[in-house]
C-alpha cells in the first residue's frame, strides 16, 4: 500500500487572505463586484435610511446586493442560507468584506426594494451575458448564448438584446419570488444536512450508472460507408441517430 500524506476536509483553519484577491478577473463574482462598486447608481436605495445623525450604522446596499445576486446565481434563495454562506464560504466572505448580515436584514432589504433590486440585477446580468460569464451559472439564458468573439464585439441587434433582457427579467423575478417564499417557511434544524445527504446520494447513483455503462458498453458505429463512432445513450444505447431527413417522402 503506498504511503500517502493524510488529509481531512472536516477541519477548520486560520488562514490569512486578501478578499480582493479571491475575486478573480473574468468570473461572475468579479464582474458583479466591480459593476456594483464602480458603475451602477445605488441612489434609489438610500431614501429609506434615516441614521445620518445617530443610530446604528446599516449594511451598505452594495454589500447586500452582491451577496444576494451571487447567492441567486448558485441557486440559493433563502435569507438564512445566505447568512450561513457569509459565515462559511470564502467567496461570500470576499463579496461581503467579511460582514455577516442577519437573515432578517437580508429579507427586509429584498422586501423593501424589489423594483430597485430587479433593475440592478438586470443590468449586471446583461453585462455578464455579453461577457459570456453566465454559461456555468444558474442564470444561463437558453437560446441566447454567444461565442466569446461575438460577446466582446457586442454584436447583438436591439431585438436580440431585448429578448435577452426579457429572459433575464423572468429569471430575476423567479429568484425573488422563491426567496420570499422560502423566507416565510419555518426553519428546519436538519434542512442543510438533509440537503447535502440528498445531493451526495444523487451523485453516487449517477456515478454508478455511468461507471457501469462505460465498463460494459462498446462503441456504437454509424451506418455510413466510412463509419464513425456515434453518440451513445446511457439509458438506451440501441437507437442510433437518424442519418436521413425526417421530412416525408413521396411513395
Amino acid at each position: 500500500m503506498p504511503n500517502f500524506k493524510k488529509y481531512n476536509y472536516d477541519q477548520s483553519a486560520m488562514v490569512v487572505i486578501n478578499f480582493e484577491e479571491q475575486l478573480q478577473p473574468n468570473t461572475f463574482e468579479f464582474t458583479l463586484h466591480r459593476l456594483i462598486d464602480n458603475h451602477i447608481d445605488l441612489a434609489a436605495f438610500y431614501d429609506k435610511y434615516r441614521n445620518e445623525s445617530g443610530g446604528r450604522s446599516a449594511y451598505d446596499p452594495a454589500i447586500l446586493l452582491k451577496i444576494i445576486l451571487f447567492a441567486y446565481s448558485k441557486g440559493i434563495t433563502s435569507s438564512r442560507e445566505i447568512q450561513w454562506q457569509c459565515e462559511h464560504n470564502i467567496l461570500f466572505k470576499a463579496l461581503s468584506c467579511d460582514s455577516v448580515p442577519h437573515f432578517t436584514s437580508i429579507a427586509s432589504f429584498v422586501s423593501s426594494y424589489p423594483d430597485a433590486i430587479e433593475s440592478v440585477f438586470e443590468n449586471v446580468l446583461l453585462v455578464c451575458e455579453e461577457q459570456g460569464l453566465l454559461g456555468n451559472e444558474l442564470f444561463a439564458i437558453d437560446g441566447c448564448k454567444m461565442s466569446s468573439n461575438a460577446a466582446k464585439e457586442h454584436s447583438d441587434t436591439l431585438d436580440e438584446l431585448s429578448q435577452k433582457r426579457e429572459k433575464i427579467q423572468r429569471q430575476i423575478e423567479h429568484c425573488m419570488k422563491e426567496h420570499k417564499r422560502l423566507d416565510r417557511r419555518k426553519p428546519k434544524d436538519r434542512e442543510r444536512k438533509d440537503q447535502v445527504e440528498q445531493v451526495i446520494d444523487t451523485l453516487g447513483k449517477h456515478f454508478e450508472k455511468i461507471d457501469k455503462f462505460l465498463k460494459t458498453a462498446a462503441p456504437r458505429m454509424g451506418q455510413a460507408k466510412k463509419p464513425k463512432e456515434v453518440k451513445s445513450n446511457i439509458t438506451d444505447n440501441e437507437p442510433g441517430k437518424m442519418l436521413t431527413s425526417t421530412k416525408s417522402r413521396r411513395h
